[in-house]
């Protein structure tokens, strides 16, 4: 594509940066109107400038992708119901045998888990639980939460529902979900244990431990505090009723004789319908999962699956799709528009045409240089606008490869575009969530500076993309 005139691409480009600044900086002083409301302030940029037009705006919106977002969130409110995290969260507090073990458990739950309900949703529900675990083995923080936000990061890049720029990928690539699945899994497997063994080795001191006497001494927390921590995903800003769960009311005071009776009665009838529900939520999810690795699509297959446990559930569905977080669709249609706007000045294209040479996937070289270019413009202007941005370019170049490379170049992008979330705090919104609620936690709160996770993050990204990278194949 070539230049578009000198207006648009100066306009355009106001647009676009007004739109990063704000993606990047959401409560920047002098326009802290957040992320959402960025996005859309840059859309409307778009138009108002006639860098786009309103059809060209409206037509830039990708509906296959958001309802994909949209299928996924509501099917991950339905499990969180049926207790679904709580049960990970007990595996981790298991027969643990001290702070490593623990460390261990809290990397491998959080990257499985990530790779099925999303990076955000996980962070989201596990973070306070895993504050509390590391208070009761009087253990410090810092460690558990690297360990939580980085794996969960790692773990979300091995599916098309792991995290909203595999959504894109996915779609705009058409890639399987069992291709997209076997072509990245070895290096996130890899990955996580390398992560593991990187966070192992920067707190191996802190992650001894003390003695019983002195837990004893210093009041740590109870194991059933723990076990029965009660897991609350991230609510809309206005006030909602709470969501029922999919557990029976408790049980009403009554009186003697035949009253109590009927109560008792009512009580297991309620368990047992609880108990049904949440079996077919169970079902209806694995059968999501069976139906995205057979190929069908992605994006009505979510949402199907949504609906079915809303019918399943049989009560009114507003409290639960309440939780669904409508800001980040909101926010995924202004950064569309706006990318798409800034696409067609040609800016995007004249850059890629003076890196494609050194970017060929077919060298070494080239796989090096388009990993240093997509995890540069990750931290700098964010991961998902990284992917609109190159992702076309890259697989148009990797397409005169061969079929496979181009294959590749879209799991390259998604591989290398997640784990650079890991690179500083600001890298994915997954680490602002495990940094918001720790800081936020009403008993255990800590505060995860900025640079005590870069000297982690830094590390952590180069050594895990550089090994997973010969791993990745398009076949």
């Amino acid at each position: 594509m070539k230049l578009a005139s000198i207006p648009e691409i100066v306009l355009g480009s106001v647009a676009f940066g007004i739109f990063w600044m704000l993606a990047v900086f959401p409560a920047v002083p002098f326009l802290p109107i957040g992320r959402t409301a960025g996005s859309l302030l840059g859309a409307m940029l778009m138009v108002i400038f006639q860098v786009i037009s309103p059809a060209q705006a409206y037509a830039a919106i990708d509906l296959p992708i958001l309802g994909l977002l949209f299928g996924t969130m509501v099917v991950s409110i339905y499990l969180e119901k049926a207790n679904m995290f709580m049960y990970l969260g007990r595996l981790l507090s298991w027969k643990s045998r001290g702070g490593k073990d623990l460390l261990c458990r809290v990397c491998l739950i959080s990257a499985f888990a990530s790779a099925v309900f999303t990076n955000d949703t996980t962070c989201i529900v596990l973070t306070e639980f895993v504050l509390k675990l590391a208070r009761q083995h009087n253990l410090p923080a810092k460690p558990f939460l690297l360990a939580l936000a980085s794996s969960a990061n790692i773990g979300s890049s091995a599916t098309p529902i792991g995290n909203p720029q595999n959504l894109v990928i996915a779609v705009e690539s058409k890639i399987s979900f069992l291709k997209f699945f076997f072509g990245i899994v070895p290096a996130m497997l890899i990955g996580v244990v390398v992560n593991i063994v990187i966070i192992l080795c920067m707190f191996w001191k802190d992650l001894s431990g003390k003695s019983e006497e002195e837990k004893i001494e210093e009041g740590v927390i109870e194991e059933e505090d723990v076990i029965s921590h009660k897991f609350s995903p991230a609510r809309m800003s206005h006030l909602s009723p709470a969501p029922e769960e999919l557990t029976p009311p408790h049980e009403p005071r009554s009186k003697k004789g035949r009253g109590s009776v009927q109560c008792a009665d009512m009580q297991r009838c309620l368990t047992k319908k609880a108990l049904i529900l949440k079996g077919f939520v169970y079902v209806v999810a694995m059968g999501m999962l069976a139906a995205l690795l057979m190929g069908l699509n992605m994006s009505w297959v979510a949402i199907t699956a949504a609906l079915a446990l809303v019918v399943i559930d049989f009560r009114d569905a507003g409290p639960c799709l309440d939780k669904v977080s409508y800001s980040l669709l909101i926010f995924f249609c202004g950064m569309f528009i706006t990318v798409d706007g800034f696409n067609r000045t040609g800016i995007p294209s004249v850059f890629w045409n003076l890196m494609e040479p050194y970017a060929r996937i077919n060298h070494t070289s080239g796989v090096v240089v388009l990993s240093l270019v997509i995890l540069l413009l990750s931290n700098l202007a964010s991961n998902v606008p990284t992917v609109l941005l190159l992702g076309g370019q890259v697989a148009i170049s990797a397409a005169a490869i061969s079929p496979e490379a181009e294959t590749r170049s879209w799991l390259i992008l998604a591989w290398v575009s997640t784990v650079a979330g890991n690179f500083t705090l600001l890298g994915s919104a997954a680490n602002l969530i495990v940094c918001e609620q720790a800081r936020r936690s009403p008993t255990h709160g800590y505060n995860l500076s900025f640079w005590a996770h870069i000297v982690f993050g830094v590390p952590s990204t180069i050594i895990v993309t550089a090994i997973g990278l010969p791993l990745i194949q398009g076949r």
